[in-house]
């Protein structure tokens, strides 16, 4: 089903998503607090305070809600929202860690913040704009408390590493849609590219299938990041950079296994293309643990079976 664009939605329609929002919000404290309680049992009070507010927010939207429009609230969720952040429910993952939860509230404070911030300069009415602004004020309280987690529980030499903010916006507008443009240029070229140079055992048709395939594959990854979140309430930055770092990225992905090719000696170009997937799926690991903290034999493991599966296809396709 097709996402509606906030800037179509309705004040109605606004409203009713707040309403979700503080909703969903609210049972991800309850979560989090559930989670960290043995471990962490003050703070567990601080998220229990938190989802108390959410549920005083959502109390108060609701009553604005029936003096506009009635007593029926339409079902619309942030999933049905384009320009909403993906969350990955690490609520549900025990024991729940202190330093994941500080950055997953940091993000949802961050994009409720900047959807209220929205939402303001949508509404005609007086008091419901007053509604959202106090809002405001709160969803950025709310993310102070979240810095005062690191302070209170993070080790000197962990906040020595990180500046909260820029890490978190370097990683939604460049490490993100750059990861994705290598990993897809890196892996989805070299069934192509390698099934040409084995069909045919020529350098010069090789690289020319895979210059094609790179080319294509960063042109179609740009549109595609760039149509699919305006930034407006994830903090992505503008879609046109994002679509930029894709592509380049994934161009970057595929030319790196098909420059061996312009070597007329079809077996040292083989052998060099190879070595260059081996160093590709290497960064990649490396850049996922790296910004995305997977672990790294983790990370290593599924991304080496992802480009040994898809090499395998090349060949065996370039060998019949």
């Amino acid at each position: 089903m097709a996402k509606k664009n906030f800037k179509d939605l309705s004040e109605q329609e606004i409203l009713a998503l707040a309403i979700s929002l503080e909703e969903e919000d609210g049972r991800i404290y309850g979560d989090f607090a559930e989670g960290l309680r043995e471990s962490y049992p003050s703070t567990a009070k601080v998220f229990d305070d938190m989802k108390a507010e959410e549920s005083a927010h959502r109390q108060s939207l609701i009553d604005m809600y029936r003096q506009r429009f009635g007593e029926h609230i339409p079902l619309i969720r942030r999933q049905d929202v384009k320009g909403f952040v993906e969350r990955r429910p690490i609520w549900l993952i025990r024991p729940l860690g202190i330093n994941a939860v500080r950055k997953q509230v940091e993000i949802m404070e961050l994009e409720t913040q900047r959807f209220y911030e929205r939402a303001v300069s949508r509404m005609s009415d007086a008091s419901t704009r007053k509604l959202l602004g106090d809002l405001i004020d709160v969803e950025r309280q709310h993310y102070a408390k979240a810095a005062e987690l690191k302070e209170e529980h993070l080790t000197p030499s962990a906040r020595s590493q990180e500046d909260v903010s820029k890490r978190r916006l370097f990683m939604l507008q460049i490490v993100q849609p750059g990861l994705a443009g290598l990993m897809d240029g890196s892996v989805s070229t070299l069934a192509p590219i390698f099934a040409a140079a084995i069909a045919t055992h020529k350098s010069h048709d090789a690289f020319l299938v895979g210059l094609a395939a790179s080319l294509g594959a960063g042109i179609s990854m740009a549109f595609a990041e760039a149509l699919s979140d305006d930034g407006s309430l994830t903090g992505r930055g503008k879609p046109v950079l994002r679509g930029l770092v894709t592509g380049a990225m994934t161009t970057a992905g595929g030319l790196g296994h098909t420059l061996p090719f312009v070597l007329p000696d079809f077996r040292l170009a083989f052998s060099a293309a190879v070595l260059v997937v081996a160093v590709e799926l290497a960064i990649i690991s490396f850049v996922r643990h790296r910004y995305m903290e997977m672990p790294i034999l983790s990370s290593a493991l599924q991304v080496i079976v992802g480009g040994v599966l898809v090499f395998a296809v090349g060949i065996l396709i370039g060998s019949s």
